[in-house]
C-alpha cells in the first residue's frame, strides 16, 4: 500500500508555517504533505475550506492533522471531502455536535479564559464584518507568557509578529457532527500547554476515543517537540497498513 497523503491544518494566531518543522520531517519519511489554509472565520466554514481542498488536491487515503483551533476545522472536514482516513489533533479541539471553543475552555484554566477578553487580545476591526464581529490578535504578553512560553525569545518574537488574528465569531459558532466519532484518531497533548490546558485536551481526547500521546511542551508542539509529533502522525498513517 502506498503511502497516504498527510494534510496539516493550521491555528488560530498562525499560519501554515508553524508546520515546517514537521513538514521536513514527514517529508524526511517519503511523505506527500500538504497544508490547507485555515481561514479563521467560523468552523462550518473552515471546515467546508478545508474539505474542499482535500477533495480537490489529494488522491488516496489522507490523514488529517489539525493544531489548536484546527482541531475543530478538522472534526468538521473530513467527512466532507478526500478519502480521510484517520485524524490527529495536536494540542486540540475534539469538539461534539454543537459545542463550540468558549464553553470548552470555560472554567478549564485557560490564560484565554479571561473575565476581560481584552486583557490578553487585541480586539481589531475589519472591512465588511457582520455585526459585532472583530478580529482578535494575541497580545505579546500572551504569547511569551502562556502560547509559547517555552520556545526561545527570539522565536516567540517571530510567533507574536507573523500571527493571523481569529474572528471572534469562530470562537462562538457550533461545531456540526464530528468526524472521530467514525474515524481513527490521535491525540498530542502538550502538558505544559496553557490555552488549551492538559486536563481539557484528555477529557476531549477521551471521549473520542483517541490514542494519546503527551509531551512536556506547551501550546506549539509542532515548534517545541516536532519530533514527537512526528511520530503521532507517523503512527496514525501506518495504523492504515
Amino acid at each position: 500500500m502506498s503511502l497516504p497523503t498527510i494534510v496539516l491544518v493550521h491555528g488560530a494566531w498562525a499560519d501554515a508555517s508553524s508546520w515546517n518543522p514537521v513538514i521536513t520531517a514527514l517529508r524526511e519519511r517519503d511523505f506527500t504533505v500538504l497544508t490547507v489554509p485555515n481561514l479563521l472565520r467560523g468552523i462550518a466554514g473552515d471546515a467546508a475550506y478545508v474539505a474542499s481542498a482535500v477533495a480537490q488536491r489529494t488522491s488516496g487515503p489522507v490523514v488529517l492533522a489539525g493544531h489548536s483551533y484546527g482541531g475543530a476545522v478538522i472534526s468538521g472536514a473530513a467527512l466532507g471531502g478526500g478519502d480521510v482516513r484517520a485524524l490527529v489533533y495536536v494540542d486540540a479541539f475534539l469538539p461534539d455536535d454543537g459545542e463550540n471553543v468558549v464553553g470548552l475552555l470555560a472554567g478549564t484554566g485557560s490564560a484565554l479564559d479571561a473575565p476581560d477578553p481584552t486583557a490578553v487580545l487585541d480586539v481589531v476591526g475589519y472591512p465588511g464584518a457582520p455585526e459585532g464581529d472583530a478580529d482578535a490578535y494575541l497580545k505579546a504578553s500572551t504569547v511569551h507568557d502562556s502560547f509559547a512560553q517555552d520556545l526561545d525569545p527570539a522565536v516567540r518574537e517571530l510567533v507574536f509578529a507573523t500571527q493571523r488574528p481569529i474572528a471572534l465569531a469562530a470562537n462562538v459558532g457550533p461545531a456540526g457532527p464530528p468526524a472521530w466519532r467514525q474515524l481513527p484518531s490521535w491525540a498530542l497533548v502538550g502538558t505544559e500547554d496553557r490555552i488549551i490546558p492538559p486536563a481539557a485536551q484528555r477529557r476531549m481526547a477521551e471521549r473520542a476515543g483517541s490514542t494519546i500521546v503527551e509531551t512536556p511542551a506547551g501550546h506549539v508542539s509542532m515548534l517545541a517537540a516536532p519530533d514527537v509529533v512526528t511520530g503521532v502522525i507517523v503512527a496514525a498513517a501506518e495504523s492504515l497498513g
